[in-house]
């Protein structure tokens, strides 16, 4: 049996992977993060002509009709270069809502917008994932959102936000829409904003055809697609600490001839290359496992968090002092893995989850996991 991708899966990955070698830069990717716009307009646009925001729309409304499979393939690549797009919410989480709770006047009217690029859908769905915090939840009366979403994503930008009330229903919201308010929050990832809606009797559209089973499996999908972005970071980290310990000499030899610089960078490769398998088993779940699936991808995001972790802080350590400085970059991945650590629940949070799913603890909500994540 052939595990490995296919060779239309390796083309798609070769076309992204050449499409951003060459538009995204180091002084690029510096220049998003430390300027007032978080989406990179110029990349989006050859993004967008490569069929990414239609990646998992149908073709009959403009998209690829591809699975959550080839996305994770795309993600990888898009967490290598740091690209400042908003993949995992408008072009996973949104589509997604859209076509498994939209009806189908909602889905005519959206998908094919998604699909072109001419819109941009951000998300509001932390309480949802992971609970409502203190002073945050949203209520929801005739088509009428009111109360504070937190940590809406890739919504500074955004022409709608997706959001999900205290009673996981999906909701679209226009960001002109009368009573609308974002307040941008400073983030350690300057090329991903994050926003709190402030909702007042705002009007919006109720994907009607969804449940909370629906809204939990948009969640995993763009858990999923960050876990791959987070990888894709994580072998970028490690391929650039290789490539400096190969060049960098103390006493008249390059430091990979060291036995400890050697270990560092083995074992950043023994934690790393096997989560790769790990998240194509969580989106091939996902896309045909269905029963498998949650919790497959709860333990794929939480195990690739803390290698996350590892990698972003052992590559720098192989870097020595010159790791910390902007002139190396490396901190711009290192700050996009723990920046996908804590959204749509943290490795805590998510490990708590699948142990109630399995029966080793009590039935755990999203909510309540928070408790149980504290202890």
């Amino acid at each position: 049996m052939f595990f490995g991708l296919s060779e239309e899966q390796l083309l798609i990955q070769d076309s992204f992977r050449g499409t951003l070698d060459r538009l995204v830069s180091l002084d690029r990717i510096r220049e998003i993060s430390n300027g007032n716009s978080s989406i990179d307009r110029a990349l989006w646009r050859e993004l967008t002509a490569l069929g990414l925001p239609g990646l998992l729309i149908d073709e009959e409304q403009g998209g690829s009709g591809l699975q959550l499979f080839e996305a994770a393939i795309v993600a990888t690549e898009l967490g290598r270069s740091m690209a400042s797009v908003p993949f995992a919410s408008a072009a996973i989480m949104a589509p997604l809502a859209l076509k498994h709770a939209g009806s189908d006047t909602q889905q005519k009217e959206w998908l094919p917008k998604i699909a072109s690029g001419d819109i941009i859908i951000g998300t509001a769905l932390a309480q949802a994932a992971s609970g409502a915090r203190r002073g945050a939840g949203v209520t929801a009366s005739n088509n009428r959102l009111n109360g504070k979403a937190s940590f809406a994503l890739d919504a500074s930008e955004a022409d709608a936000i997706l959001i999900a009330d205290e009673d996981s229903n999906l909701y679209l919201a226009r960001t002109d829409a009368k009573g609308l308010e974002q307040k941008n929050l400073p983030t350690i990832d300057g090329a991903r904003p994050l926003s709190d809606i402030i909702l007042t009797d705002v009007d919006v559209e109720h994907l009607g055809n969804g449940s909370k089973d629906c809204v939990e499996d948009i969640i995993n999908a763009g858990r999923i697609i960050l876990t791959a972005e987070s990888f894709g970071a994580g072998e970028e980290m490690l391929r650039r600490a290789v490539a400096y310990a190969k060049e960098r000499k103390q006493f008249d030899r390059v430091i990979a001839s060291f036995q400890a610089v050697k270990h560092l960078c083995a074992e950043m490769a023994a934690e790393l290359q096997p989560c790769q398998s790990l998240i194509w088993y969580a989106a091939y779940a996902y896309d045909n496992l269905p029963e498998e699936a949650r919790l497959v991808v709860l333990l794929a995001k939480s195990h690739m968090d803390e290698v996350g972790r590892f990698v972003a802080r052992t590559a720098t350590e192989v870097h020595g002092g010159m790791g910390y400085t902007d002139l190396m970059g490396l901190h711009f991945w290192f700050k996009r893995i723990g920046f996908n650590r804590a959204q749509l629940g943290s490795p805590e949070k998510l490990r708590a989850m699948a142990a109630a799913m399995q029966g080793f603890t009590g039935a755990i909500t999203p909510a309540s996991s928070q408790t149980a994540a504290a202890r």
